[in-house]
């Protein structure tokens, strides 16, 4: 929000300086973001006159000027290229020894072309007051020719800009903002309410609601004031000065009083060209397919959820956001519509985000706007209409009556006490909320507050304590410290938070990198990984690229190694811990740890070497990736199971999914090459997922503590077994049936051969392990040895149906 100090001083009586202002702006919450002084590095520059212009003798595009500077002596030549350069002109002088704002030269007494020039004629832009650099500034004929420039142009005028926060809707008009400085001492508040203007004619153009029973609330009030005869063109200087000051750029006069009264009193305001106007005006719902063309140049679409402004004929605008331009007001115009209307906050904040329109009507209706201001706004408007540019006003119409918020509370003046700590008297307290505009009654036990109409962020007592303390002064709070503990607080962390530190933790002892990727993806890429559904869209994504809420992280780390890959970092390793998401419910929302493994990154090194190069990552690099994990979060990872199940978006040859029981532990395996095609990376590429939401919760902690290393002295026996199995059996199963032959004393079983060829039958395959036997409490003798062979053998014939191969 911008203003300038004359403009709050329209509404603030005060001697205060600027610094103060700015000061308790801050103080009361409505923080000073940029003070603009462009008086600044103007003083040097003077109104001048053009005596006379004659053709330069040595360049056909220059001309030589003899200036009046207005300080007594005779006229400075100056030599100037522009094209309005002529006599009579009266412009903006500045002499040698100035410094140019736009490019910060000293300027200096030149020769251009054999002739002398003292000075220069300065163009907007030169001074950064316009961005017209086309000529040198033009003023009025009766402009004061040796006064200094920024202050006949209002230029000393400072530029404030504060921070309104979405609560305050109040404070996007001058007059609100001056009212909270009144409040806190800096000043009398001018309470200069508008008063009516009386009506001579009923107005030809009628206003009317048509809304849907269930839907009034979308704009329950419409004021319409017609004026006829009206003469427009531009604003007064004044009236354009503020604005321009502000950001805005004058169009006329009509205009620039709608932009006026939005910024002096929050109430934004609408002028049709009551001529372009064809039967009632009337606010009502949108249909599919009505179009309009806008103020900012564009067209725009209604459907059945908008409320919009029409006539009998066409859509004029959307309520609370932006008119059109059929119905604008030019200079040709001689007969207005004035419209001021109350309209939902929730409905043009939705209809504002479906269309993309950004607008200072918008901005201020999404927030509240002020219902009690609907009448006094017509009013203010109606009356500057006639002072600016003439006309005969009609009686005021009216459809509907404005909401009329009464909320009264129950207040006691302790509560400043036990939520701030500060100790407020009972009677500033009073003053304080009478200053804010507050209603207020009652004995010092117990007070009774109306909150004001301008007022929707204040619907409780704590509301009132902030309201009294942020005008009292939150810098007066008497610190007060923190009582000491004695004890050491227990853990904080959460257990998921637990599981992400320590599953960042041994990825990164596994030599990963870890990487932080977008959280939105391409819906392309969020179909190739399960996602893609309706619900993780995004209304209103940064670029089509992230139009998605990823269902996994592989698609972020996948690309990220293909950019590493593209800048000759072939061999990378990437690791991330973040959310991911399945669905548009919170239980949807879950933490995943995920990984790839790229080129010959593995985990016992990459690249070239003269031992031996590095092989191609393969799914057993990223299994064990998720082993580490699953054991770093207390997994029991010796009993979970592999799958073959793992995700289309895996190879169905070369993953895996880890399971303990039904639980899914881990997904791993080498990427699949379609979905690598997809995204435009070069494979072979592999990766695992983790969500730690699923795993089981790690049992508790005995209470008993048991030997940090149990071993054995007595000597392994170690015997090897092969089986001749279908070649579609896992060899997972032969090494869980071979470990439950004996739990006690078998202590690992493991594969340490594969044969497929000739001699053992079309699809089939031998499968060697080697299991090793750990006796405890005595050697092993040859009978006992051969007695776990024959139940190694027979568990593992049962379960796969394979034979023992001899």
């Amino acid at each position: 929000m911008k203003f300038t100090l004359s403009w709050l001083k329209d509404h603030l009586q005060t001697d205060a300086s600027l610094e103060l202002i700015c000061d308790t702006l801050t103080l009361i919450g409505l923080e000073v973001e940029t003070v603009e002084n462009k008086a600044e590095g103007l003083e040097p520059f003077t109104i001048a006159r053009v005596v006379s212009a004659e053709q330069h003798p040595n360049a056909d595009r220059l001309r030589v000027l003899m200036v009046d500077t207005g300080d007594g002596g005779d006229p400075v030549q100056v030599v100037c290229g522009a094209p309005n350069a002529r006599a009579g002109l009266v412009g903006v002088f500045a002499a040698p020894g100035t410094v140019i704002p736009s490019s910060g030269d000293e300027l200096k007494v030149g020769s251009i072309r054999g002739t002398e020039s003292r000075g220069m004629m300065c163009s907007g832009r030169e001074l950064q007051v316009s961005d017209d650099h086309e000529g040198i500034i033009e003023l009025a004929e009766d402009a004061p020719v040796g006064k200094g420039y920024a202050e006949w142009a209002g230029l000393d005028d400072a530029v404030i800009e504060i921070g309104i926060t979405p609560n305050r809707p109040d404070c996007l008009g001058v007059y609100g903002i001056a009212r909270d400085l009144a409040a806190a001492g800096i000043g009398t508040l001018i309470e200069n309410h508008p008063m009516d203007v009386p009506g001579s004619f009923d107005s030809p153009v009628s206003i009317e609601l048509t809304f849907p029973a269930g839907e009034e609330h979308l704009c329950p009030a419409f004021y319409g004031r017609y004026v006829r005869g009206v003469k427009n063109g531009p604003s007064p200087a004044w009236l354009q000065q503020r604005l321009i000051a502000i950001g805005l750029r004058p169009i006329n006069a009509l205009v620039d009083i709608t932009n006026y009264v939005t910024y002096d009193r929050g109430r934004p305001l609408h002028v049709y060209d009551a001529d372009k106007l064809n039967g009632a005006v009337r606010a009502r719902l949108g249909k599919t397919g009505e179009k309009y063309l806008a103020l900012d140049g564009k067209t725009y679409e209604a459907d059945e959820r908008m409320c919009v402004i029409a006539d009998d004929s066409a859509v004029l605008g959307f309520g609370g956001i932006m008119g059109g331009e059929d119905t604008g007001c030019t200079e040709e115009t001689v007969n207005v519509l004035v419209e001021c209307a109350y309209f939902d906050a929730d409905r043009t904040a939705e209809t504002g985000r479906r269309t993309g329109i950004n607008s200072d009507a918008r901005y201020r209706f999404e927030r509240g706007v002020d219902p009690a201001f609907v009448g006094p706004g017509i009013e203010l408007a109606t009356k500057m209409v006639q002072e600016l540019c003439g006309g005969e006003a009609s009686h005021t119409v009216r459809a509907g009556t404005p909401p009329e918020p009464e909320l009264v509370l129950e207040f006691p003046p302790s509560e400043v006490k036990r939520l701030s700590g500060l100790d407020v008297p009972v009677p500033h307290m009073t003053a304080v909320l009478k200053a804010l505009g507050f209603w207020v009654s009652g004995t010092h036990g117990y007070l009774k507050v109306a909150v004001p109409s301008w007022r929707p962020d204040v619907f409780g007592k704590a509301d009132i304590v902030e309201e009294i303390l942020r005008i009292v002064g939150v810098d007066r709070i008497p610190p007060t410290p923190l009582e000491a503990s004695d004890t050491i607080g227990g853990r904080i962390l959460t257990p998921i938070q637990v599981h992400t530190r320590r599953a960042k933790r041994a990825l990164a002892a596994r030599g990963m990198v870890e990487a932080v990727t977008w959280s939105f993806i391409s819906r392309a890429e969020a179909e190739l990984f399960g996602g893609g559904g309706a619900e993780l869209q995004l209304a209103n994504p940064i670029s089509a690229d992230m139009s998605d809420m990823r269902p996994s992280l592989l698609p972020g780390l996948v690309a990220a190694a293909q950019r590493n890959a593209d800048r000759a970092f072939a061999d990378s390793a990437l690791f991330e811990v973040g959310q991911v998401y399945a669905g548009d419910r919170p239980e949807d929302q879950t933490t995943s740890a995920c990984g790839v493994r790229r080129g010959t990154a593995g985990l016992v090194g990459a690249g070239r070497h003269w031992s031996g190069n590095a092989g191609p990552v393969s799914a057993f690099d990223v299994k064990g990736d998720a082993i580490a994990v699953l054991e770093a979060l207390g997994i029991p990872v010796a009993n979970a199971q592999v799958t073959r199940d793992a995700p289309g978006w895996y190879h169905p040859g070369r993953s895996g999914v880890l399971r303990l029981g039904p639980t899914v532990l881990a997904i791993f395996g080498e990427i699949h090459p379609r979905v690598l095609q997809v995204m435009d990376v070069d494979g072979p590429l592999v990766g695992f997922e983790v969500t730690l939401e699923t795993l089981p919760k790690p049992r508790a902690k005995p209470t008993r503590a048991k030997p940090v290393l149990e071993m054995s002295d007595l000597m392994p026996v170690r015997r090897d077994f092969a089986f001749i199995l279908d070649a579609t059996t896992a060899a997972a199963n032969v090494v869980r049936a071979a470990r439950g032959a004996d739990k006690a004393l078998i202590s690992e079983v493991s594969v340490f051969d594969l044969y497929e060829g000739e001699g053992l039958g079309e699809n089939r395959k031998s499968v060697a392990i080697e299991v090793v036997l750990q006796p405890v409490e005595k050697t092993l003798t040859d009978a006992e040895i051969d007695a776990v062979s024959e139940r190694i053998v027979a568990q593992v014939e049962k379960a796969t149906g394979g034979t023992l191969r001899s």
